[in-house]
C-alpha cells in the first residue's frame, strides 16, 4: 500500500519538486540554526487536537498536493490530525501559510511499534483537500528506489526541534547540516549493528555542527544534481544522539 501510494506521488510531483523559491542557507552552525523562511517549502507540521487546542507532534514533507510523508510512530488511530504548510513560525498564521484537515493516515504495513529496530517507521497522511502550490508551499522530491547516498554526502535535517538536550522548543523552523555515514560503518557493532538496514539512511554531525535534536517525523534533505533537494526519509527520533549517528527510513522501502 505504502509503495503504491509513494509511486503515485512520485509520478505526480516529478516535474515540479525540490527547487525552493527562497534558497536555504548553507552555513554550518554548531547545534543547528534557524532556517531561512520558506527555504524548505515542503516542510509540514503534523498537529493533533486535544481539549479544543492544536499541538505540533511531528514534522513531515509534502510529496504531492494531497499527501504528506511522515514517521509511523507519529500516528495514533485515536487522534484527529491536521497539517500546517507554509509555516516558518509554528505558532503564527503567517501570510501564505494554511492548515488542512486530514482525511486518512496510512502506516507502513510492516511497522511494529513494539520493536522499532525492525524499521518501516514511515507513514503517509492524506489531506482532506488538495493544496495549491505557491512560492511558500512546494513539493519535495522522492529518491528513486534503491538510491544509495555516498559516504559523507552533505544533507540537512529540518524541523521545530529542541536546540539542546532538555532545552526549550523553538517557535521557528530549524535546520542542521549532517553527513551521510555509509552502511559498512553505521552497521558496525560499535554503532547500530543489525538495527541498520539497507532501507535506512545513516547520518551524523559534520564535525562543525553536532548531531542536532530535530523533531521526530522530519525529513533529511539531500542535494542532488541539478540542485534538487530530496527528503530521503521520515525521521525517527534518536535517544542516543551523542553516541551514535541517527537513522532514517527510506521512503521507497
Amino acid at each position: 500500500m505504502i509503495r503504491t501510494l509513494l509511486l503515485s506521488a512520485l509520478v505526480a510531483g516529478a516535474l515540479s519538486c525540490g527547487v525552493p523559491t527562497y534558497p536555504p542557507s548553507v552555513t554550518r552552525v554548531v547545534g543547528g540554526e534557524e532556517a531561512t523562511p520558506n527555504s524548505w517549502p515542503w516542510q509540514a507540521s503534523l498537529q493533533y487536537t486535544s481539549n479544543g487546542k492544536w499541538y505540533h507532534t511531528c514534522g513531515g514533507s509534502l510529496i504531492n498536493n494531497s499527501w504528506v510523508l511522515t514517521a509511523a510512530h507519529c500516528i495514533s488511530s485515536s487522534r484527529t490530525y491536521r497539517v500546517a504548510l507554509g509555516r516558518h513560525n509554528l505558532y503564527t498564521a503567517e501570510s501564505g501559510s494554511l492548515t488542512v484537515s486530514v482525511s486518512k493516515t496510512v502506516v507502513h504495513q510492516d511497522w511494529d511499534s513494539s520493536d522499532a529496530s525492525k524499521g518501516y517507521d514511515i507513514a503517509l497522511v492524506k489531506l482532506a483537500n488538495p493544496v495549491s502550490l505557491t512560492n511558500k508551499i512546494q513539493l519535495a522530491c522522492l529518491p528513486p528506489a534503491g538510491a544509495i547516498l555516498p559516504n559523507k554526502s552533505p544533507c540537512y535535517v529540518t524541523g521545530w526541534g529542541y536546540l539542546h538536550t532538555n532545552g526549550t522548543l523553538p517557535d521557528v523552523l530549524q535546520q542542521c547540516r549532517v553527513l551521510v555515514v555509509d552502511c559498512a560503518n553505521c552497521s558496525s557493532s560499535g554503532w547500530w549493528g543489525r538495527t541498520m538496514k539497507t532501507s535506512m539512511i545513516c547520518a551524523e554531525g559534520d564535525g562543525v555542527t553536532s548531531s542536532c535534536n530535530v523533531r521526530r517525523g522530519s525529513g533529511i534533505n539531500c542535494i542532488f544534481p541539478p540542485g534538487r533537494k530530496e527528503p530521503h526519509c521520515s525521521h525517527s527520533e534518536c535517544q542516543y544522539c551523542t553516541e551514535h549517528p541517527r537513522l532514517w527510513v527510506q521512503p521507497a522501502c
